[in-house]
């Protein structure tokens, strides 16, 4: 015989953004569940750069987007959160970098495309010389040009450690959670292996796991897309600290790089950007050779001679968009008694459960529950891809 849990809230996903929002709700009184199929992180989230972008990436073609304009705002919030003054305490949560950085190669159009990002988001971007550059621009060899951004870059796995401990006893581990439908086409339950848990609204943050969970509901829309990207790790012991944009040719950066650190003491280069984009169809070797050989031209006095190399694929779920376009914004759309979003954007996380609660109290759903969920098992946070990846 199945036990009944009942809460005001029930969350299915464990990545940054069901754990974002789970923690606001706490503080705001309500009773939450946050089911996790895996390890918290472990999706989309844990596979991020950690870039808590401003916007910048975004008007590489000399104006402000709507995409640039939505999420201009989330780095002043994310640095809130870490000083302790902001919606959540991330107090303690680890900053990989105070900021992220454009530069250009030295090429005549890759400069014109850090001048027009300059002037789209003055105040937002500032040229940095001499003893400012980051020390890997410091060699005589680097002829172009460094941007520092208004953005910052995060640990994500410390930033899940972080949440997960402002969520208190409300996280559960379930492999196979099911939805259960009322004759209505509500939800009436997630059935788990030996619960049910029963709430007044259900709340969908599991990224690329929403669509399964549509489809066990019986639900068609919203629908999901997905955006492929072929990323590439490069590890070693002397790796210089790097995040960055790369400008190229194309309102895109050429390259992204991040920096993080490997269990074993060593760093990991993340490589993003079109690279990423542009390697979805090329085999591993095929993409590493690749970047190889960009690094060679945009780095040539890095020494990579003793480092690892290998790709990850990576998908980025979002709501379905006319001609596959990405989203400009978080996604939020309420269904029945049940909340379906996508973030979008990992930076998005404190916009998109501003959206949350804004439909909560619109519908009038308040605090009324209190179970002790304490004895509940309770997921495990996800191992880091580097380390996965470089075991």
């Amino acid at each position: 015989m199945s036990t009944t849990l009942e809460t005001d809230i029930c969350i299915l996903g464990g990545g940054i953004a069901g754990l974002w929002l789970n923690a606001r709700l706490r503080g705001m009184g309500y009773s939450t569940l946050l089911v996790e199929r895996g390890a918290l992180g472990g999706g989309q989230s844990g596979k991020s750069q950690g870039i808590i972008h401003g916007g910048t990436k975004y008007a590489l073609h000399g104006k402000l987007t709507q995409a640039a304009e939505a999420i201009s705002a989330m780095p002043g919030r994310w640095r809130a959160c870490l000083q302790g003054e902001g919606e959540l305490d991330l107090r303690g949560a680890r900053l990989l970098s105070e900021h992220h950085y454009l530069w250009s190669p030295g090429s005549l159009i890759s400069n014109l495309a850090g001048f027009f990002a300059s002037k789209a988001l003055r105040g937002r971007v500032d040229a940095v010389k001499g003893k400012d550059l980051p020390e890997v621009f410091a060699n005589p060899a680097f002829k172009g040009k460094v941007y520092r951004l208004a953005e910052l870059v995060m640990d994500v796995p410390d930033v899940v450690r972080r949440l997960s401990e402002l969520a208190g006893d409300s996280l559960i581990a379930d492999s196979a959670p099911h939805v259960e439908r009322r004759e209505d086409g509500s939800i009436e339950c997630i059935r788990l292996n030996g619960r049910r848990i029963k709430a007044q609204r259900y709340i969908l943050t599991a990224g690329e796991g929403n669509e399964g969970l549509l489809q066990d509901w019986g639900v068609s829309q919203p629908a999901m897309q997905r955006r492929p990207l072929q990323m590439v790790l490069v590890k070693g012991a002397n790796l210089p600290s790097l995040y960055a944009h790369c400008l190229g040719s194309s309102p895109k950066p050429r390259m992204t790089i991040t920096t993080h650190p490997c269990a074993d003491g060593q760093w990991c280069w993340y490589l993003g950007g079109e690279l990423a984009e542009q390697g979805v169809n090329l085999t591993p070797d095929a993409l590493v050779a690749r970047a190889r050989q960009e690094l060679s031209e945009l780095l040539p006095w890095v020494d990579l001679q003793h480092c690892q190399w290998t790709t990850l694929p990576v998908n980025r779920a979002e709501p379905a968009q006319s001609g596959a376009a990405r989203p400009d914004t978080a996604y939020l759309q309420a269904v029945q008694n049940v909340l379906v979003t996508w973030p979008t954007k990992l930076a998005l996380a404190p916009d998109l459960s501003d959206q949350a609660i804004a439909v909560l109290q619109q519908q009038g759903i308040q605090p009324a529950c209190d179970d002790d969920y304490s004895t509940l098992p309770r997921p495990s946070i996800a191992v880091p891809v580097w380390d996965i990846c470089f075991p």
